[in-house]
């Protein structure tokens, strides 16, 4: 993961050797984006951690672990089906969920549907990411297989 922030570290400093003012126009623009997205993700974020604290991590095996696959599948595809949350907050959670013992198979089917059920989140998504982005991630996530 640090590679990662190494590399960004790294695209951000030629960006802005080689156009300074573009690059601080897009940092503006990026600090806005988050302190728009902040209260929804501070929502969010308090509402799940709210609710893995409650639910034990017994309970969240039982349903979503490897004892029945099958039965784990289904569960981590109809959790996925119906809840509505964007991808900023999916993925930290499926982190969380791989740390308490879920397994791989299961949380992509969670991912996957969350992701691909676009009608649901299409709004959220839309005031976040924009209506071009959120039309282009659907379309990709739909019809590319």
């Amino acid at each position: 993961m640090y590679y990662l922030y190494l590399l960004t570290a790294i695209a951000l400093g030629v960006s802005y050797f080689k156009n300074r003012k573009k690059t601080i126009k897009a940092l503006k623009m990026a600090w806005k984006k988050f302190f728009i997205i902040l209260p929804a993700f501070l929502t969010m974020l308090i509402l799940i951690s709210s609710v893995l604290f409650l639910i034990p991590d017994e309970m969240i095996l039982k349903y979503l672990g490897q004892e029945n696959m099958g039965i784990a599948l289904l569960f981590g595809e109809l959790f996925g089906s119906i809840t509505l949350m964007p991808g900023f907050i999916a993925f930290p959670l499926s982190g969380i969920l791989l740390s308490k013992g879920g397994p791989y198979m299961v949380l992509s089917a969670f991912t996957a549907t969350l992701m691909i059920v676009g009608v649901l989140s299409f709004p959220v998504e839309r005031a976040y990411f924009g209506t071009k982005v959120t039309l282009i991630r659907n379309v990709l996530n739909n019809f590319v297989p």
